[in-house]
């Protein structure tokens, strides 16, 4: 549904964007991440047929975003960081005029204008100027105008900014519906945690290339390694410890321990756990908790930053 093959993007002697591969599929949801400057925001551009790259090329639901992109601009729903909403108009005038700009006839918008204020409980402030609104009203307004003539290719630029928890698990939930009609979605985050909640595959960009790309497991057990497992007995651990012996070549490390617990790491999970548990338990041993260790995405961001900053841009990546 997207393909984008060594877009390239200059401005005088910067490069934004410095030749970027990207494709995402039907019905996914790509989580797009990269500091303040690191080229995203050109690159949505550049794929929305906003901006026409230096080179490279890009194409958007089977249009190519140069020679097609009023074809480009009518298959995707686009929700920037700052949507610059006209404060003047009432919320409902204003939805309506941009389902008119997409061709929408007027009992279509209509109706789907009363069910997208409904879904983000803005119905009873439909009548109201959108300079009345609050900021998180205001986001709320603009995802509804990106949805409105339901687009097959979406791009959100924090969507969830500024919102209170409430409102922000609104339009997670409105995210998560859109998967399931088979909507292709691009997502710029700072939030990693709802990155991390809403995408199938992540891509770290950084100086306008990729540095990893691949689900967040995927990028944990790239960048942090195998998993790691914390061991909780109901008793003292040492007249046991002869249990966790899996020999020189087995898969098992132990990292830490302490009275009654221990902490390991194991590349096979699925063939460890069930054996260490089959021994404890026919020795006797009460297992308290078995749990992987948790391992955030933020983890991995910091970990991918700080090692990009000891290389050369676009040297390191994870698929």
């Amino acid at each position: 549904m997207i393909e984008a093959r060594g877009l390239v993007k200059r401005f005088g002697e910067f490069t934004a964007v410095a030749g970027l591969d990207l494709a995402v599929a039907e019905g996914e949801i790509l989580a797009l991440l990269g500091h303040n400057g690191a080229g995203k925001t050109t690159t949505i551009r550049m794929l929305c047929g906003l901006l026409a790259p230096t080179s490279g090329s890009a194409r958007i639901a089977g249009y190519d975003t140069v020679t097609q992109a009023a074809q480009v601009r009518g298959a995707i729903g686009l929700l920037t960081e700052l949507p610059g909403l006209y404060n003047r108009m009432r919320a409902a005038d204003y939805l309506d005029f941009f389902g008119a700009v997409q061709g929408m006839d007027p009992a279509t918008r209509r109706a789907r204008i009363s069910t997208l204020l409904t879904q983000f409980d803005l119905g009873y402030a439909a009548a109201r100027r959108l300079g009345d609104y609050s900021k998180g009203m205001r986001q709320k307004v603009a995802l509804i105008r990106t949805l409105l003539h339901d687009p097959p290719v979406i791009f959100l630029d924090e969507p969830t900014s500024a919102m209170d928890p409430q409102s922000a698990k609104a339009v997670r939930d409105a995210i998560h519906e859109l998967r399931g009609s088979r909507r292709t979605i691009v997502l710029c985050s700072h939030n990693l945690a709802e990155a991390e909640g809403l995408a199938d595959r992540i891509v770290i960009i950084k100086r306008g290339r990729v540095l990893a790309a691949g689900t967040a497991p995927d990028l944990k057990r790239a960048l942090l390694g195998p998993p790691l497992y914390d061991l909780h007995l109901t008793g003292p651990l040492a007249p046991h410890r002869a249990r966790f012996d899996f020999g020189p070549d087995g898969d098992f490390a132990v990292i830490e321990e302490g009275a009654d617990w221990l902490r390991y790491r194991t590349t096979d999970p699925a063939v460890i756990n069930p054996v260490l548990l089959a021994r404890l338990s026919a020795a006797g041993a009460g297992v308290l908790t078995l749990a992987e260790v948790p391992r955030s995405l933020e983890t991995v961001y910091l970990t991918l930053m700080a090692d990009a900053e000891r290389e050369k841009p676009g040297e390191r990546t994870a698929d």
